[in-house]
């Protein structure tokens, strides 16, 4: 059977639930409730945490609605990133907005390329067998942000930053809420760069590379495991 995505006219659909789900991840992903809005806790090797609705034959979608992401800072960081650097280096209000831009056109472009490569095809409506898909980037931190503004001071580091998505999945038609997933990253945790605007979207591109493909591994994964009954385990086949 062949894989479809319908990608939407650009639209920033509200994710309500992100700060609850920040919250959620704090203190430790290992005491995260078995049970989220109706959703099971499962396991899953390509996530921090998954959850799973019960009774969901996820064969009955074959296609994907992709919604455009949104970015949001760790809470304070230009505030504090700020007071710790020096005067050539500190963030103003417009260059903050241009990182976060940045990373929505850069997710939304990678998740795009990588479920069309995957072998989904993209489309642009919902309909009765879409499953909509959102992504959200929460706790954004850049270690050295740089605009490439003369004069600046030159920063080197390791990591890029840190960041954390939540992926959900609704049927598009009634926006019942079918799973989420939350996983957490460091960016660019390889060798000392001189961190600049060049090497920082290198390291973030190959995070959302990463986060796209284990998207559309565990999608995969959903439209072959068995439906789940009304207590989180696998029903049986006659359920």
């Amino acid at each position: 059977m062949s894989k479809s995505i319908r990608v939407p006219a650009p639209a920033v659909p509200a994710l309500c639930t992100v700060a609850l789900l920040a919250c959620s991840l704090q203190p430790a992903l290992a005491r995260a409730p078995d049970t989220y809005e109706g959703l099971y806790k499962v396991k899953s090797k390509r996530f921090d945490l998954a959850y799973v609705a019960p009774g969901v034959d996820f064969t009955a979608y074959d296609a994907v609605l992709l919604e455009e992401p949104q970015v949001a800072f760790q809470r304070n960081w230009q505030r504090n990133y700020n007071s710790s650097a020096s005067f050539d280096r500190r963030i103003d209000d417009e260059e903050a907005a241009q990182i976060l831009e940045a990373a929505r056109a850069g997710i939304a472009q990678v998740f795009a390329e990588t479920f069309r490569e995957h072998g989904y095809t993209l489309a642009t409506s919902p309909g009765p067998k879409v499953l909509a898909l959102k992504t959200a980037i929460i706790d954004l931190q850049v270690n050295a942000p740089d605009t490439m503004t003369a004069g600046r001071s030159v920063t080197f580091s390791r990591e890029a930053g840190e960041a954390k998505l939540i992926v959900e999945v609704r049927d598009s038609t009634s926006g019942a809420l079918l799973g989420r997933a939350i996983d957490r990253r460091t960016i660019g945790d390889g060798p000392i760069y001189r961190r600049d605007m060049v090497t920082n979207r290198s390291d973030f591109e190959r995070a959302f590379r990463h986060w796209a493909k284990v998207s559309t591994e565990a999608l995969d994964d959903l439209r072959a495991a068995p439906v789940l009954d009304a207590e989180g385990e696998p029903a049986s086949p006659a359920g």
